[in-house]
């Protein structure tokens, strides 16, 4: 009998191993999910003399307009699908590497002015500018993005 014990317990760790080789994890798809990609883009121009407002949410798939203002409480929605090769073409213009060197400006709404605020969200962080276009050197590929947004925005909504 004690010929047989030893035999089973030299099985048993071949058997662990033989199910931890055969383990093994897919690897990860790259996307926007596991990487520093952009994934949505939020344009927003808030106050003015009558606080009016206009939110635009573009992610991969759709651009979310919000827009009104607070003296007479109006306030309208729309969406709009957009095609992958859309999407690709509005965050063309902008390089992931270089957000960190936009530099914001003071708040205008003080002076019943309007201020224009970008959110660039990555998987790992949201960049976010308040009236980034003093920056001349460095907003320009905001600019561009703003640019591609208006081709394919309605008119009624700048």
């Amino acid at each position: 009998m004690s010929a047989i014990q030893p035999t089973r317990m030299n099985f048993f760790p071949i058997v662990v191993l033989l199910m931890f080789f055969s383990c093994h994890k897919e690897p990860e798809k790259p996307g926007p999910a596991s990487s520093g990609e952009i994934s949505q883009i939020i344009l927003s121009y808030v106050g003015g003399n009558r606080g009016s407002y206009m939110i635009i949410k573009v992610s991969q798939d759709s651009i979310h307009v919000e827009k009104g203002n607070t003296t007479d409480k109006s306030h309208t929605e729309n969406n709009k699908a957009i095609s992958e090769a859309t999407w690709k073409q509005l965050i063309k213009p902008i390089d992931i590497r270089t957000l960190n060197k936009i530099r914001s400006s003071p708040s205008q709404q003080s002076v019943d002015r309007t201020d224009e605020t970008f959110q660039v969200k990555t998987r790992n962080k949201v960049h976010v500018y308040v009236n980034a276009y003093t920056d001349t050197l460095h907003y320009r590929q905001l600019e561009h993005f703003k640019i591609q947004l208006e081709k394919i925005l309605p008119t009624d909504h700048y």
